[in-house]
């Protein structure tokens, strides 16, 4: 089994598994949570989207912008398998 490289990324691996555990987080908690900056934060989030990881939705509450990052099925299903490849390598090392 191989590892997925856009998983097997300590940030990447640890956003998606916040989000397998909460079906979505807004970016200022998922920033706040893995202690990383705006930038660094919305580089791996645009990495995710691009393989339909996640979905980013926009909205507004009153007149502020909220950010919104969901976990798709795709995404849970990378993880799972991704899951599965570091337990069997655990298990044959």
């Amino acid at each position: 089994m191989l590892f997925d490289p856009l998983l097997h990324q300590g940030i990447r691996s640890k956003l998606v598994s916040l989000l397998i555990s909460n079906e979505e987080m807004p970016f200022k908690a998922l920033k706040e949570t893995l202690g990383v900056t705006d930038g660094n934060l919305s580089s791996h989030l645009t990495k995710l989207e691009k393989e339909s990881y996640i979905v980013i939705e926009k909205t507004f509450e009153g007149k502020r912008p909220k950010t919104v990052v969901k976990i798709t099925p795709t995404g849970r299903e990378a993880f799972e398998s991704y899951i599965e490849a570091l337990k069997h390598f655990i298990e044959e090392n």
